[in-house]
């Protein structure tokens, strides 16, 4: 509902990037029309032209609100908190540039989703910011694009049609056509350049969070190579964050049961096509820990930039997912466009949208999309096109 304290339901902060500017046109789109948002930046004259892009989609946007906004001026950002419901934000990496809206956000109680799979990050945050984030109650969602919402709704998706209070393993397994976007490309090269920061930063978090309750387990399933003829092809065990992030909806809902086990692969039709992409991410691993050869890759893709739209239109994504448990077996799927840009900017969006709009049970701090919107975010994207769906049930 609409809170008269605040000026506005949803800001887009970061609006002119590449993602953020597809995340700007989807809202243009297909947000309610007496919804009040903004866009924010510290570039003002590319919010102009956004804003007039966005106009020429839907004139009822002609003028929407500009707001200045800049991760180095702390300020800006407490001020855009206040004025706002919600926030999405699209600047990263965000171990470099998130936590002062972050910081904001938890402080003003004012809901936040962006698009990291920074493990780092998301592990600093929730030791620096989830406490105050609960006092105040600010529901602070990262990892709202391609990492991880599929696989996250995916999984709760599957639960679903799984008996209730009984032991249940899942495996998800990724298969992708698309280019990796500049953003998601430099998080990953900066936390790759970062491992000790990563070691540190999820010791940190365990020392503080709290385990399942009591009777209730939640545990990833180690994995190798492995053919699995759900899929016809080869599951290789994918380090995304994508896995600790369907454990963590699995820790905050009892409807996993009381034993709950997870894997995440990726789906490959080939092992020599999976020996040689690990061969290039080693690598890509090495050449990140050193500061000459990560600046030469960071140049390799640059952050803002992105495929044309007809490239685009010709990527897609699967995920798979296979459960079990209390004599039931069942098989869904999660299937979209291209996971990098397009749907990655439609899943943010909605995720702004729904934390904005949607009735949803009460939660607060840093909490997952399945744990906070699950049902409510996964019809929206279905309405979108995003395909949820059950593709054989038997016993097991």
């Amino acid at each position: 509902m609409a809170d008269p304290a605040r000026e506005h339901d949803l800001v887009l902060f970061g609006a002119t990037g590449f993602t953020g500017a597809l995340t700007a046109e989807h809202l243009a789109r297909h947000a309610p029309a007496d919804t009040r948002w903004a866009l924010a930046g510290r570039n003002r004259a590319k919010l102009e032209a956004l804003r007039e892009r966005l106009g020429q989609l839907e004139p009822r946007w002609a003028q929407l609100p500009l707001l200045h906004a800049d991760v180095g001026d702390r300020a800006s950002l407490d001020a855009l908190a206040r004025s706002t419901r919600v926030v999405i934000t699209t600047v990263g990496p965000y171990v470099t540039y998130g936590e002062p809206l972050v910081a904001a956000c938890a402080a003003a109680g004012t809901d936040y989703c962006d698009l990291t799979g920074e493990f780092e990050f998301v592990d600093r945050m929730y030791v620096a910011h989830h406490a105050q984030a609960v006092q105040t109650g600010a529901r602070l969602l990262h990892c709202c694009g391609f990492d991880s919402v599929p696989h996250d709704l995916g999984t709760q998706f599957t639960v679903q049609q799984l008996p209730e209070g009984v032991p249940l393993e899942v495996r998800g397994f990724v298969r992708a056509k698309g280019m990796i976007s500049g953003g998601t490309f430099h998080s990953a090269v900066t936390g790759m350049g970062r491992p000790r920061q990563n070691i540190a930063a999820a010791r940190a978090r365990q020392a503080v969070e709290p385990p399942p309750p009591a009777g209730r387990r939640v545990k990833g399933l180690r994995t190798r190579p492995y053919r699995e003829p759900v899929i016809d092809a080869w599951a290789i065990p994918l380090p995304t964050i994508d896995p600790q992030v369907v454990l963590r909806s699995a820790a905050a809902q009892e409807r996993y049961g009381p034993d709950f086990r997870y894997a995440h692969h990726a789906w490959v039709k080939h092992l020599a096509t999976a020996a040689g992409a690990g061969v290039g991410l080693t690598g890509v691993f090495l050449a990140a820990q050193l500061p000459p050869t990560r600046k030469l890759l960071l140049k390799a893709i640059a952050q803002g930039d992105g495929p044309s739209e007809s490239r685009r239109a010709s990527s897609w994504f699967t995920v798979r997912f296979l459960g079990v448990g209390g004599g039931r077996r069942v098989i869904t799927e999660v299937t979209g466009g291209d996971p990098g840009y397009t749907e990655t900017a439609k899943m943010l969006a909605q995720t702004g949208l729904s934390l904005a709009f949607d009735d949803v049970p009460p939660t607060a701090g840093q909490v997952t999309t399945a744990a906070a919107l699950g049902d409510a975010l996964r019809e929206r994207l279905m309405a979108q096109g995003i395909g949820f769906n059950v593709i054989e049930e038997s016993a097991a």
